[in-house]
């Protein structure tokens, strides 16, 4: 895994309007003029086209041509590079909080033994 190929990646992931053009795509193939009009009122057809550009340099769609249709498509890779590296983070995660979950038993535990003792006696 480049992290280079990461850092454009999640550069590319960090704009609303790129990540909304990535979630038509999952919905399949779409040509440019589809993905711009929702966009249409807020931006022009170039920072569209720069948007998809920055989402081809991150890898994560591909453009082609056939005739005068210009489809773009998700490309899975750089989606599973993401997914691996949070899985890293994910197991530290699940650790520290099975470490949590063990102790507030422990001190459940302990609570409850506290408060099933009559209160001024001390063994």
């Amino acid at each position: 895994m480049n992290p280079d190929r990461l850092s454009l990646t999640f550069a590319a992931l960090g704009d609303p309007t790129r990540r909304a053009i990535l979630a038509r795509l999952s919905k399949g193939e779409a040509s440019v003029s589809e993905l711009a009009k929702p966009f249409m009122h807020e931006m022009s057809a170039p920072a569209i086209t720069k948007h998809l550009k920055v989402l081809e340099k991150a890898g994560l769609i591909s453009r082609s041509r056939a005739a005068q249709w210009r489809p773009c498509k998700l490309n899975g890779e750089p989606f599973r590079e993401i997914s691996e590296w949070i899985d890293i983070y994910r197991h530290f995660w699940e650790e520290s909080f099975d470490r949590l979950d063990s102790y507030l038993k422990t001190m459940t535990a302990k609570t409850s033994k506290k408060k099933g003792r009559p209160h001024g006696r001390k063994k």
